[in-house]
């Protein structure tokens, strides 16, 4: 048994000294204890999951409760966007790299990851229609509106007012990060998909103890 774990750690101490030069926020140090916190995760899961990685419902799990995300449509894309390979399951790496640009991101990677997030159908814009139905989803109606949906298209008109530079009724990625580079506080526009500042230092606290 001691062979085996001897034989683990040495695979961790290895796996981390690769990843940690692809995800760059991370050190060494660092990297061994996202793997080990990775390889907890997944021993919650079936045994014939085990070997593809963190299955959506894992993930989504570790968004909502660790991190706070609520909105379920941004938490879905959040998952297509670690899962770099499309293959329905969070890998290692993509889970070191993925948190790499999710905890401490530069904010290029930071706009080029939400930009990505909110690019529901991965046609390089965010249209009209997207921004209204991520709006619809992540903000809290009031019982007494009666056309809350008003509200909401009235919002979309604001923000492409703002951020649609070229008026062509959509946002491509030049003027999405144009828009958050002149106000930083348009970086989560059309919903939460990082954490705080108060989730990232827990689960840094937790994860690199």
């Amino acid at each position: 048994m001691s062979e085996m774990s001897a034989m683990t750690k040495k695979m961790i101490q290895n796996l981390a000294e690769k990843l940690c030069k692809q995800a760059k926020h991370f050190n060494k140090t660092e990297a061994e204890c996202l793997i080990r916190l990775f390889n907890e995760l997944l021993e919650g899961q079936t045994e014939k999951r085990v070997g593809l990685g963190l299955d959506r419902g894992k993930f989504r799990n570790i968004l909502h409760n660790t991190f706070g995300l609520t909105d379920d449509m941004i938490m879905d894309r959040v998952f297509r966007s670690f899962d770099s390979d499309n293959d329905s399951y969070i890998s290692v790496k993509e889970w070191v790299e993925g948190l790499s640009v999710f905890l401490r991101g530069t904010l290029d990677e930071k706009i080029k990851y939400c930009f990505e997030v909110y690019d529901l159908n991965g046609d390089g814009y965010i249209s009209r229609e997207e921004m209204f139905h991520m709006l619809k989803n992540s903000l809290i109606r009031q019982p007494t509106e009666e056309e809350p949906d008003e509200g909401i298209k009235d919002l979309v008109e604001i923000i492409l007012k703002k951020m649609d530079y070229d008026h062509d009724s959509r946002l491509s990625y030049s003027e999405f990060e144009k828009s958050v580079r002149e106000e930083n506080l348009l970086l989560e526009a059309f919903g939460t998909c990082l954490p705080d500042a108060k989730r990232t230092l827990e689960f840094e606290q937790h994860a690199f103890q």
